[in-house]
């Protein structure tokens, strides 16, 4: 990637923390399915499915994780939601950057047969952990049900292996 000078210090001075992805590839191809895409989701009917599973899986976000000691927030949108993880519910203090808990949370995961998108650095570059959740938007209602459950498993997995936590 080029960055003029300027772009690379701030970067370089700060968290020195960069992450990105794209879905975008320029490519005719890649244009075309996302045409389809965007056409497909404005079929009749499909984004109250989605709109409706996403109620079902915050539902059962909060509650498996609404009282959760270590779960800061819950929130999103439709089928887009996430965790925001903190060492005390209390006053939302972030865990020590140093425990990487989004990446224990993603190792359990993994384990555990779920994608999930844990991330570091949420507040400042450095500090702050969540896991970011997009199921398909076919997603069925059973197996919401597996992705919460996974979830909490991995969760309280990773905070367990904690060394101040535990």
């Amino acid at each position: 990637m080029l960055v003029a000078e300027h772009v690379y210090a701030a970067f370089w001075h700060g968290s020195g923390l960069f992450q990105h992805g794209h879905t975008y590839m320029g490519r005719p191809t890649a244009c075309a399915a996302g045409l389809a895409v965007q056409r497909r989701l404005q079929a009749p009917g499909m984004m109250a499915q989605v709109r409706a599973r996403g109620e079902a899986l915050e539902a059962r976000l909060v509650e498996r994780f609404g009282n959760h000691r270590h779960v800061g927030d819950i929130r999103g949108r439709g089928l887009f939601r996430g965790l925001e993880l903190v060492a005390e519910r209390g006053d939302k203090r972030p865990f020590d950057p140093a425990y990487r808990l989004h990446a224990r949370i993603k190792a359990e995961a993994m384990a555990l047969g779920l994608i999930c998108y844990p991330g570091g650095g949420t507040i400042d570059g450095r500090h702050g952990d969540h896991v970011l959740l997009a199921p398909p938007f076919i997603v069925g209602e059973d197996e919401l049900d597996i992705l919460v459950d996974r979830l909490g498993q991995a969760v309280d997995a990773a905070i367990a292996g904690l060394p101040a936590v535990a």
